[in-house]
């Protein structure tokens, strides 16, 4: 029998889902194509639709954090040496915002 995964109820962390073994829909797609294709967005969303995962999950993508796409779209389409890379000469930290809580 297949274990269940266990759903991530009020979890707003990527890094946790990936590295607790919840169950998680790959939507990496839509992250990279965010961060490819535009240049400002204003996620407005109603409540609990996701808008913090979604900006965690940019977060961890210009963090360099590849071990957590490991199967995910985003592994295999994310420029990973790119300049926002941490081991890119003259890299500068990027500030994201959300409400939910302190900035990331």
């Amino acid at each position: 029998m297949i274990a269940k995964k266990k759903l991530p109820i009020g979890v707003q962390s990527f890094r946790e889902i990936r590295q607790s073994g919840y169950y998680y829909v790959d939507k990496s797609r839509y992250a990279v194509d965010l961060a490819e294709q535009g240049k400002y967005y204003f996620l407005s969303r109603p409540r609990r639709f996701g808008k913090t995962l979604l900006v965690d999950t940019l977060k961890e993508l210009f963090s360099g954090s590849r071990e957590l796409f490991a199967g995910l779209y985003a592994e295999d389409h994310w420029d990973w040496a790119g300049p926002w890379s941490r081991s890119w000469p003259g890299a500068t930290p990027r500030s994201i915002r959300t409400w939910a809580g302190p900035s990331i």
